[in-house]
């Protein structure tokens, strides 16, 4: 049997992480690169002694663990830092999702999803049976970051980060419009997965 996969992306904020997870209720496996990406600075990867390098030892704590907060400052402030940043984690999050799609091929699954928010930037469409990207108008968007505790500085510069949302919705082969409430969000998901 063939294993139908979905490349699930969509701007930050805009519902990535919940569309995972009603996929996952539904019984999709979903491997999801922002997961990978946090476990490829863990202490003693090579990714994070490579920050380390190239970034200086204070993106590093007392406690051996990657400086988030201080990284993000960084790098989101200047385009040729956050690019020498995704020359280290790309290719690194990439090959843990190839890897585990091609397990789930190997096991016969039926379904299986990759999260990721770069999806149409790091040009790996090609890999997916279908697109979807997940948007919202851009005051929501504005509205979820600023409760994770972002200043709108920080708002807009990762939302210069990535490729304007509507861009991401002309490519992708289906769009969930995540601004309404959940169960809108999740008959959306529905007659995509049917």
């Amino acid at each position: 049997m063939r294993v139908k996969t979905f490349g699930l992306t969509g701007g930050i904020g805009m519902g990535k992480s919940t569309a995972a997870d009603l996929l996952r209720k539904r019984g999709l496996l979903v491997v999801d690169s922002d997961v990978i990406a946090r476990q490829a600075v863990e202490p003693g990867q090579p990714a994070l002694a490579e920050i380390r390098q190239l970034f200086g030892a204070e993106m590093v704590g007392d406690d051996g663990r990657l400086r988030r907060e201080e990284l993000a400052r960084r790098v989101f402030a200047d385009a040729e830092s956050r690019r020498k940043l995704e020359a280290i984690l790309h290719p690194r999050i990439r090959a843990v999702w190839q890897t585990q799609l091609q397990s789930w091929r190997a096991e016969g699954r039926a379904w299986a999803v990759a999260v990721i928010p770069l999806l149409f930037e790091t040009d790996v469409a090609g890999h997916f049976d279908v697109t979807v990207c997940v948007a919202c108008s851009a005051k929501t968007q504005r509205e979820r970051l600023r409760a994770r505790g972002w200043s709108d500085e920080q708002i807009d510069q990762r939302i210069a980060a990535q490729w304007p949302v509507e861009k991401k919705m002309l490519l992708a082969d289906c769009v969930v419009w995540t601004e309404g409430r959940l169960e809108v969000h999740e008959a959306q998901l529905d007659r995509i997965i049917r």
